[in-house]
């Protein structure tokens, strides 16, 4: 993939719903919820503040995060799905690598 996001935005790849609960029970297209998970593929720079100082990003390439529900603008870059969206609509870092 060849993007990079500009200033304080993200691209998340969203990781998607199992298809099966974990009682086996199918779940159809239809009643899957919207992603809030997903993983950063890249990075922009980091913001600039009033002052021109450039503050970095708190996440990075590969972190595991959650992103409120309607966050983000969604994109298709060779058939992958992929979501671009500020810093500032992710609410948290499931884990690091």
């Amino acid at each position: 993939m060849n993007i990079k996001p500009l200033a304080d935005r993200v691209v998340v790849k969203a990781i998607e719903e199992q298809e099966v609960s974990k009682s086996g029970i199918i779940i159809p297209d239809t009643a899957k919820e919207k992603p809030m998970e997903g993983e950063i593929i890249e990075v922009g720079a980091g913001r600039l503040t009033d002052d021109g100082t450039l503050v970095n990003l708190e996440v990075k390439k590969g972190d595991r995060v959650l992103y409120g529900k309607y966050s983000g603008t969604e994109i298709s870059i060779d058939g992958d799905d992929y979501l671009i969206m500020r810093e500032s609509d992710i609410f948290a870092v499931v884990n690091s690598k």
